[in-house]
C-alpha cells in the first residue's frame, strides 16, 4: 500500500549560468534542485536556465510569483564576481527579506566546509505570497542549501498561505 505524501506547495528552479544558458554546457544542478525538492514532497513545475544577466534573471523570478508558484529558488550568481547578480535581482523583486533564512543557509553551508555558501551574498524574501531564495551554485551548496531550506520553506509557505497563525 502506498502512502501519499502531503505536498508542501509548487516550485520552480532557476539556473543562472552563463555556459548554460547559452547551451555550452549540461545542467547538473537543476536535476539535483528538483530530486531534493521532490523528495521534501514539493512539486516542480519547472526548471529555467538564464545568464548572469540582471533583466534575464529578474524576469525569471517575477514569472514564477505571477505564475502562482509557491517557493522559487535560483541557484547560482550569488558570489562576489562581477558576473553574480543573482542578489541585485532578486532584491527588486522582494517584498520583503526574510534575512534568517539567508543567514542560515550561509551558517550551514560553511559547516559543512562549503566556502561557496559561507560566501554567497545570496537573499531570501517574500514576493506577493511566493517564497525566493537564493543558493550558491556548487554541489555542495545545494545539498547543504536544500537540506536547510526546505523545512523552513514549508514552514513559511503554511504562514504565507494562512494554516498556520
Amino acid at each position: 500500500m502506498e502512502i501519499d505524501t502531503p505536498v508542501a506547495g509548487r516550485a520552480l528552479v532557476v539556473i543562472v549560468d552563463d555556459r548554460t544558458a547559452h547551451g555550452d554546457t549540461v545542467d547538473s544542478t537543476g536535476p539535483l534542485v528538483t530530486e531534493l525538492l521532490n523528495e521534501a514532497g514539493f512539486i516542480v513545475d519547472a526548471t529555467v536556465l538564464v545568464s548572469a544577466d540582471e533583466v534575464e534573471i529578474r524576469n525569471a523570478l517575477n514569472t514564477a510569483v505571477i505564475g502562482g508558484v509557491d517557493l522559487v529558488i535560483s541557484v547560482g550568481g550569488t558570489g562576489v564576481s562581477p558576473r553574480d547578480v543573482t542578489p541585485d535581482a532578486t532584491a527588486d523583486v522582494l517584498d520583503r527579506e526574510l534575512l534568517g533564512i539567508s543567514e542560515a543557509l550561509r551558517t550551514s553551508g560553511l559547516a559543512a566546509g562549503s566556502l561557496d555558501a559561507g560566501l554567497s551574498r545570496g537573499l531570501a524574501g517574500v514576493s506577493g505570497s511566493t517564497l525566493v531564495v537564493n543558493i550558491a551554485g556548487s554541489r555542495a551548496a545545494v545539498r547543504d542549501g536544500m537540506a536547510t531550506l526546505t523545512p523552513l520553506a514549508a514552514h513559511v509557505i503554511d504562514q504565507l498561505s494562512g494554516m498556520l497563525d
